[in-house]
């Protein structure tokens, strides 16, 4: 049925005075007409040129209500108040004023007026506001939030987060700086300072250099994206002048030695990673659970035997596994449940070693979930691990098997330095890590041992030299 729309000076009881029922929006009535905690027009921001609203009353599910409506900008627009403080009149077929006193979240007509009034203002000044914006769009162009986020479908949603955003780890919140500091500047109009300015107050929080430049490349990315004629056209990249903060070379590579990973896979085997006096569970809850410490047992092996990436670990499918051909096939990764590309957007090839070969045999001998379409490594349910849960268990097995607290991901690091420390030459341990260049290999050679490197100088040094070797000089 359609809400009945009954203009108020029609459903008004006699007594009503009707001279007060003609109050347009930009008048003041009498402050104890209004219902209690409603404002009048005296606390609203009023302009002379906002419209006048008129108060009709209309009907839902029996009950009236009270609504406004204008006119702004050529448009017609009608906005609910609320609940009319209003009864069936019996002598009618319209409404009149309820006896006694104005109940709590409900209005009489003076009331109504007063909401309308502020419902005008409101309207008024987001409409001006939106102009503005839409004006200033046309002069300028697009926003930094609306490249930004055609960017983000590249990824760095952290680093271009809002002020606010939770965290998908943990109970934090983003500080948003980027956002919050030019997400509303028209891109166009940005400069090299406010980019510096930016980048000085993360640099204040305490944050690393390396942090400092990685929002810096972020953001230089974002203006690449909408520079390209093909996005929005933008005539300049403001982060080309920005400094870089110098970063603090990076010191050797640790890791550990094959006795290390394999103490840390037995402490994980075991369950000595576990605190047994609070250990209180059914026999099938402990049958599950011994079951995934023996699978990061082997997750842990092949992490530093075949120096997979966390996130490529936990996308890793039993069609990746090629025993036959002794390869490990590396085509995605997973980050917090969410499947991609690897961290470089290619495919390798990784030779597997007999240590990792056995360890992912031992896993495809369990009973469910070793269809080439499964996951390696997965929870109860078939699906993929917790990322976080794996390295608070991993942490807690390293103080078990008292070895070095080294991260999870010098797991992968332990792989590309063994390999340098038995003299695998780089290129072929950058084909295995997924290295885009040559310079990030080039940090495992220093596992290789000088003794080894000497005999190499010595050898080819006693190799001689013609005797009538003349220098010029």
């Amino acid at each position: 049925m359609v809400p009945k729309v009954v203009p108020m000076m029609d459903v008004v009881p006699t007594w009503y005075p009707r001279d007060k029922l003609t109050l347009s929006t930009n008048e003041k009535p009498p402050r104890e007409a209004c219902s209690p905690g409603a404002r009048t027009p005296g606390d609203i921001p009023m302009s002379a040129s906002n419209p006048t609203a008129s108060i009709i009353v209309r009907e839902h599910h029996g009950q009236p209500f009270y609504e406004a409506k204008f006119r702004h900008g050529g448009r017609q627009i009608k906005r609910r108040i609320g609940p009319a403080w209003l009864e069936r009149d019996p002598d009618g077929d319209g409404w009149r004023r309820h006896r006694g006193r104005v109940a709590e979240g409900a209005y009489d007509e003076r009331a109504a007026h007063v909401a309308a009034a502020q419902l005008v203002s409101e309207y008024v000044a987001e409409a001006a506001d939106l102009e503005r914006a839409e004006r200033e769009r046309r002069t300028w162009g697009v926003t930094f939030r609306e490249v930004a986020r055609a960017y983000l479908l590249t990824g760095h949603r952290s680093v271009l987060a809002e002020p606010g955003t939770p965290y998908k780890r943990g109970k934090g919140v983003a500080l948003g700086h980027v956002m919050a500091a030019l997400g509303d500047r028209p891109a166009a109009k940005i400069t090299t300072r406010e980019i510096e300015a930016v980048l000085t107050t993360i640099s204040e929080t305490g944050a690393s250099p390396r942090t400092v430049n990685k929002h810096r490349n972020v953001i230089a990315a974002v203006f690449g994206y909408g520079c390209k004629p093909s996005t929005y056209d933008l005539p300049t990249n403001p982060t080309k002048g920005a400094d870089k903060r110098r970063e603090p070379h990076p010191g050797a590579l640790v890791f550990y030695s094959p006795e290390e990973v394999e103490a840390i896979a037995r402490a994980l085997a075991d369950g000595r990673h576990r605190d047994r006096s609070t250990l209180s569970v059914s026999e099938q809850e402990r049958e599950a659970l011994q079951a995934e410490d023996r699978q990061d047992a082997e997750i842990v092996r092949v992490a530093a035997y075949a120096g997979l990436r966390q996130g490529e670990l936990l996308a890793l499918r039993w069609h990746d596994v090629d025993f036959a051909g002794s390869a490990l096939t590396i085509a995605r990764a997973m980050s917090t449940g969410v499947e991609s590309s690897t961290k470089s957007g290619l495919v390798r090839r990784v030779p597997l070693a007999d240590q990792a070969a056995a360890a992912l045999d031992r896993m495809s001998r369990r009973e469910h979930f070793t269809t080439p379409s499964d996951l390696v490594f997965y929870n109860v349910l078939g699906r993929p691990l917790d990322d976080s849960a794996l390295r608070r268990r991993y942490r807690r097995a390293q103080a078990a098997a008292g070895v070095r607290p080294l991260r999870f991901h010098d797991l992968r690091h332990t792989f590309g330095s063994l390999l340098a420390m038995r003299g695998v030459d780089v290129v072929t341990i950058q084909k295995a890590m997924g290295h885009s260049t040559l310079a990030t290999t080039s940090r495992y050679l220093h596992a290789r041992p000088a003794a080894e490197q000497a005999q190499a100088f010595t050898a080819a040094f006693a190799a001689g030299a013609p005797e009538d070797v003349s220098v010029a000089a």
